[in-house]
């Protein structure tokens, strides 16, 4: 049996554990809602960028067959998978879900005989892979609590032009998808060709239509002047929807990250006060142990005395 000291030293540690545990926590919460707010202020230039670019693409016609982000390969022999995942750890199952989904997702498109490329967010994934013995063709890390656009725009642009260049031939994307702290689930859509693409997923809303009917009818048969060709405007659109796709999976990640890794904390520490409570009674029992001890060796020692 542990002697009180040890028991004593045992709870201190814990207690310890508790009170970074609890910061954690608060640390997390804090960044939550910042990410929250952050989705939701993304969601109107969402709105208006798919709108513009449904516009674009009525009046375009044939035009919009000869953007490449939009050509479909007849023929897919190499694919590429996105995995978004954190920088950091101490978020229950945030990373290794993603990661699962991905090694799934590669098995079954092996099974096809097709090849497999990764392009992975995070500092977790990059290292489980590259542990695992899989070649990691890029590794965007640092920005994973915190994304900026710029990062969702280094990614889509590095995926764009290898697939214009015809370096793979399809791109799927796997994410947390935020839908509370205490949910998140895996959500994975194409991201290339656009064809098979749900740029924005699930979570954006449609455009408002005008209420009028006789405006919203005007609006269609306006004549639009671009500036530049519907071709090249087409073109740049589409790579902001790429980039535009790639940021609210960041967005959501990072969210989904921060609520991860609250609840968790949250465990942790709730874990932590139990086990106080049971290394309390633990220690009382040795102390009462130790008692008995000494009240059994004094009344041994005086019936000793006795019997001299």
């Amino acid at each position: 049996m542990a002697t009180q000291k040890e028991v004593k030293n045992r709870i201190s540690s814990v207690k310890n554990i508790r009170k970074i545990t609890r910061a954690m926590e608060m640390v997390a919460a804090a960044r939550l809602r910042r990410a929250e707010q952050r989705i939701d202020q993304m969601r109107p230039y969402a709105q208006a960028i798919r709108r513009i670019t449904q516009q674009v693409a009525e009046v375009s016609g044939q035009a919009g067959g000869r953007v490449a982000l939009l050509q479909q390969r007849d023929d897919v022999k190499r694919v590429g998978i996105i995995l978004v995942t954190g920088d950091r750890g101490l978020a229950g199952s945030f990373n290794t879900q993603i990661i699962r989904a991905g090694t799934q997702l590669q098995r079954e498109l092996q099974d096809e005989g097709k090849e497999v490329s990764y392009y992975v967010v995070g500092r977790r994934g990059n290292s489980a892979l590259s542990f695992r013995g899989e070649t990691v063709e890029s590794a965007f890390t640092g920005f994973t609590d915190q994304p900026a656009f710029a990062n969702a725009r280094e990614i889509g642009d590095g995926l764009a032009a290898a697939y214009v260049d015809e370096e793979i031939d399809r791109v799927e994307l796997i994410y947390n998808r935020y839908v509370s702290p205490l949910t998140q689930y895996v959500r994975r859509h194409t991201l290339l060709p656009l064809q098979e693409a749900e740029v924005f997923g699930e979570g954006v809303p449609e455009p408002e239509q005008p209420a009028d009917p006789e405006l919203a009818e005007a609006h269609q048969r306006a004549e639009w002047i671009y500036e530049p060709e519907p071709e090249e405007a087409l073109r740049q659109l589409f790579e902001e929807y790429v980039n535009l796709s790639i940021y609210r999976a960041l967005l959501e990640s990072a969210a989904s990250e921060h609520g991860a890794r609250m609840t968790a904390m949250r465990n942790a520490a709730e874990n932590a006060g139990d086990m106080i409570d049971r290394l309390t009674l633990e220690m009382n029992r040795v102390r009462q142990a130790e008692i008995t001890q000494e009240i059994l060796e004094v009344v041994g020692g005086a019936e000793a005395l006795g019997s001299g």
